[in-house]
C-alpha cells in the first residue's frame, strides 16, 4: 500500500470508537429498542463490533453460531471476545448443523454455495429471534470492503439492522481492533466467513486486503479513473477491472428491492405498457 494511501487511511481511533459509540446510543434510543445483538465468528470484524457495542450500552447479548466448518481456533477466539467483554451470562451457543441439514436435505443438495448461504441466512434468522425475544436491535459486522464487493450473503450477515463500522476499510477495522486491545491473533487473523473448509475471503478475491483497500479508496473516494489507479499502483489494468466490477455487480445486495412504478399510470383495461416495456 503506498505511503500517501497508508496515511489517508490511517484513523483516530478514539475519535472513531468515541463516535461509533455516541451514534449506536442514538440509535437504540431513536428505534426504542432496549439492546443490540452481535453474531461473534471469531474474526477481527465481530469482535470489533462487540467490543463497540458493549461500551455503547449494558444491554447487549452475543450469539456464537458455529457448523462443521467453523475452524476450532475461531471458536476459540470468539470465548475469548465473550471473556473479554465480560459476557458470560450474555451469549448462547448454537451448533447450525441441524438446522442447514434440514434445509439442505429439503432443498435436495449438497452444493457448498447454496448450503454455505444457508448458513448464513439461519445466522441470521437466529440474530433477529433473539432480538425480538429480546426486544433488541441486531448489530452487523460488514466493513466498507466487503460490503463495496458484495462479500456477504443477501438476507444472511448481511440482513442487519445497522452497521456500526460499514464505512471503515478492513486495513482501518483492523486498526481500530488494535486500538481496541484485541488479542492480536484475532487483528491479523485472515478473513473468511468459513462457509465451507478452507474458505478464505482474500482466497476467494485472488487479492489481499491492502490491495483491495487500495483499489477502493482511489476508485470510491478519489474518483479515480482506472488507468490512474493501474498506473499508480503498478498493477495489471484487469485486476482494477475486476474489483470495478464486483463493486457494479453487487449493487443490487446494498439497496432494497426495486419497485416497478406503475404509480400515476391509468392501470385499466384500456392501458398498455410502454413499447419499450414490450
Amino acid at each position: 500500500m503506498p505511503d500517501y494511501i497508508k496515511k489517508s487511511l490511517t484513523i483516530d481511533c478514539k475519535a472513531v470508537t468515541d463516535y461509533i459509540i455516541e451514534r449506536l446510543r442514538e440509535y437504540l434510543e431513536f428505534s426504542r429498542k432496549d439492546g443490540g445483538i452481535v453474531g461473534v465468528s471469531g474474526g477481527i470484524d465481530s469482535a470489533v463490533t462487540a467490543t463497540l457495542l458493549a461500551k455503547a450500552t449494558d444491554n447487549f447479548f452475543i450469539l456464537l453460531m458455529p457448523s462443521s466448518s467453523t475452524p476450532k481456533v475461531d471458536l476459540e477466539d470468539s470465548f475469548m471476545i465473550v471473556k473479554m467483554l465480560k459476557a458470560e451470562n450474555k451469549y448462547k451457543l448454537i451448533n447450525i448443523d441441524e438446522i442447514v441439514k434440514l434445509f439442505g436435505d429439503n432443498v435436495e443438495t449438497n452444493d457448498k454455495l447454496i448450503l454455505g448461504n444457508i448458513k448464513a441466512r439461519t445466522r441470521m434468522i437466529l440474530l433477529y429471534a433473539y432480538a425480538q425475544k429480546l426486544n433488541y436491535l441486531v448489530v452487523g459486522t460488514g466493513d466498507k470492503s466487503e460490503l463495496l464487493l458484495g462479500y456477504f450473503t443477501k438476507y444472511g450477515d448481511g440482513g442487519v439492522d445497522v452497521l456500526p463500522i460499514g464505512d471503515l476499510y478492513k486495513t482501518q477495522v483492523r486498526m481500530l481492533g488494535k486500538c481496541l486491545g484485541l488479542p492480536e491473533r484475532i487483528v491479523t487473523k485472515p478473513s473468511s466467513p468459513a462457509l465451507w473448509e478452507g474458505q478464505t475471503a482474500e482466497g476467494e478475491l485472488g487479492i489481499d486486503y491492502e490491495t483491495i483497500d487500495s483499489i477502493l479508496y482511489l476508485r470510491f473516494d478519489e474518483m479515480r479513473s482506472e488507468n490512474e489507479i493501474s498506473e499508480m499502483l503498478g498493477l495489471p489494468l484487469d485486476v482494477i477491472k475486476r474489483v470495478d466490477r464486483l463493486v457494479k455487480t453487487s449493487q443490487h445486495k446494498r439497496l432494497p428491492p426495486e419497485i416497478f412504478r406503475l404509480s400515476g399510470r391509468a392501470i385499466n383495461s384500456d392501458w398498455r405498457f410502454p413499447r419499450r416495456w414490450a
